[in-house]
């Protein structure tokens, strides 16, 4: 183990949640871990940040927390915070590292109950967390699971992750606002994919339903609909066929092709 090395982790799904355990469990083998969390979860939340309004940070207590080693404990720090995941990285970043993005090595968002493919990266809060970290030059890796249950199977994923992170934090060349999304299958894997984002949409998204008063309420279901069923260069593809899928992402939104 390193222990020069810092390394930040967040979610989206709150401190306690079984991605969140794991992942902070396995970069301990990478160095010190610093855990910002929310105190329950905020998926969907995308880059949203806390105005107007104060957030709080706690550290948490984790001497007594089974699920980590004693060794595992002595690189482990552990906040959570009432603020978004994308807050989670500003409190590290100006709080705990004193505001200089050079004394955080990587910054690791996950694991999310859920896949972060396709479209899905736009409303990400596990991925909007990623994306404030490169804004300040952070390197930043998002993880997520095909699976949106607690507890799942992440025992396929797990023997993957270290080993992912090192190999992109030490090998590839980071450029100027670029991230990684990672998503994993559930169950076998069958291999690594490079891939791009899958094009694809949302439709059927909103369903009312008559709450007690006689109130039309709007709930937020959907189905997605891959519009490339058949590109195997996709995120999508990866991911229903037993891959994990890679694929780097950037802040910055310009269509060069349009300029």
């Amino acid at each position: 183990m390193n222990k020069d090395i810092n390394i930040v982790v967040v979610n989206d799904d709150g401190w306690g949640a079984q991605g969140i355990m794991l992942l902070t469990k396995l970069m301990t083998q990478l160095g010190h871990v610093t855990v910002v969390a929310p105190d329950g979860p905020r998926s969907s939340m995308s880059n949203a940040i806390s105005l107007g309004k104060p957030m709080t940070m706690d550290k948490v207590d984790i001497a007594q927390n089974d699920y980590f080693t004693e060794e595992e404990k002595r690189l482990i720090d552990v906040y959570v915070t009432n603020g978004m995941p994308s807050d989670c990285v500003k409190l590290a970043l100006n709080v705990l590292f004193d505001d200089d993005p050079n004394r955080i090595d990587l910054l690791v968002s996950g694991i999310n109950h859920g896949s972060n493919a396709s479209v899905n990266v736009v409303y990400s809060g596990t991925m909007g967390a990623c994306f404030t970290g490169v804004e300040h030059g952070i390197r930043s890796i998002g993880l997520s699971i095909y699976d949106n249950n607690q507890p799942t199977d992440l025992s396929q994923f797990e023997p993957y992750v270290v080993e992912l992170c090192r190999h992109l934090l030490n090998d590839m060349d980071w450029k100027w606002g670029m991230c990684y999304n990672i998503n994993a299958p559930l169950g076998e894997i069958s291999g690594i994919k490079w891939t791009r984002q899958c094009r694809g949409h949302w439709e059927k998204e909103i369903v009312p339903k008559i709450n007690g008063e006689g109130k039309t309420e709007y709930w937020m279901k959907g189905n997605f609909v891959n519009e490339e069923p058949e590109a195997e260069d996709t995120d999508e593809w990866a991911v229903h066929h037993g891959f994990i899928s890679v694929q780097p992402c950037t802040v910055d939104m310009t269509e060069y092709a349009a300029l």
